[in-house]
């Protein structure tokens, strides 16, 4: 069974019956610029990119009333002249039930940008076995936002700083810097041991693959390997935790990790590969030790986006967030 997105009814004067209707939708400040595909994809939710370029290649899609391709730009005030199209059970599924409404503890807001302190356990947002994340809430939340989208990520199990951008504007300036390395992130991380003082670099590429069943995963590799991509890490000890022998626990560290690329699982795997995985890591951690801190109430991994610098996206100003470490895991090594 298939639904249809629609507008109002046409009539068929010459049979009396209706048939959906196009939709045209006038293109924002905040959209302007966008690729037409692109566009397309964010107002046609959950009809697959091959459709997409199917009605736009066969002129159902209309900018102004004329034909126009994939790769063309739209500007504010253009009138998009949108088909019906039909969407699958499991889109319109999605549709009728929405993420519920939810907002997040708030760090910095104002008309350009939102920092939140994402919770551990919150996806940021919906897709691979997850139906909805942070940014599904928000949106459900503001009803009233014209724009809200993602600047960048952090896993699931992560705590701490998570941007959000209210403008394309904003959005653009930000990722142009996440990605340029012009932005300072530093996570702080519980690992196994002692970790050396002057251990302070991690200079190691890192290659991802896929496990039998689909998992993504990560590994470090070496310079030649022609899939392995260059991954810095910095590490800087905050305090040595001395062995708690009664209580079944080693020592460890709470480290300050500044991450200089912005690789999958790059924190994790650094840290794992010099032999002190992150407690609580169920991927690359030490799996007989996250039993035992559980017992002790750790039952997630201790890993937190602590502090995050980068330039304002208007005004240029250099801005820097905190984020101090949530309760259950300033309990831990209190």
């Amino acid at each position: 069974m298939k639904h249809i997105i629609e507008g109002k009814p046409a009539v068929d004067r010459a049979q009396g019956t209706t048939s959906p209707a196009a939709r045209f939708i006038a293109v924002d400040a905040d959209s302007a610029g966008q690729r037409l595909d692109n566009f397309l994809i964010r107002h046609l939710k959950g009809v697959p990119k091959t459709h997409v370029y199917r009605i736009i290649r066969s002129g159902e899609v209309r900018i102004n009333k004329g034909r126009a391709s994939a790769d063309t730009r739209v500007t504010e005030g253009d009138s998009v002249r949108l088909p019906p199209v039909r969407v699958s059970d499991k889109a319109a599924e999605k549709a009728a039930h929405p993420a519920p409404a939810r907002e997040f503890p708030q760090l910095l807001e104002d008309e350009h940008l939102l920092a939140i302190d994402k919770p551990a356990g919150v996806a940021v947002h919906g897709g691979s076995g997850v139906s909805f994340g942070v940014i599904e809430q928000l949106r459900q939340a503001r009803p009233e936002a014209r724009f809200l989208e993602l600047v960048h990520r952090l896993d699931r199990e992560t705590s701490g700083i998570l941007l959000v951008a209210k403008k394309r504007s904003a959005l653009t300036a930000l990722q142009d810097q996440f990605r340029e390395r012009e932005t300072g992130k530093t996570y702080l991380a519980l690992v196994q041991g002692s970790w050396p003082a002057n251990r302070k670099v991690i200079d190691t590429p890192l290659h991802k693959y896929l496990l039998p069943d689909g998992e993504r995963r990560v590994r470090v590799t070496t310079a030649d390997d022609p899939d392995g991509m260059r991954s810095v890490t910095l590490v800087r000890v905050r305090t040595q935790i001395a062995a708690r022998p009664l209580q079944g626990l080693p020592a460890m560290s709470l480290l300050e990790v500044t991450i200089k690329t912005g690789r999958t699982h790059q924190i994790r795997v650094h840290l794992s590969s010099q032999g002190h995985g992150i407690v609580g890591d169920d991927k690359y951690g030490d799996f007989d030790l996250n039993r035992r801190v559980q017992k002790h109430g750790l039952k997630r991994m201790f890993l937190h986006a602590w502090r995050l610098q980068f330039n304002h996206p208007a005004s240029g100003e250099r801005v820097e967030l905190r984020a101090e470490l949530p309760a259950e895991l300033a309990g831990f090594v209190a």
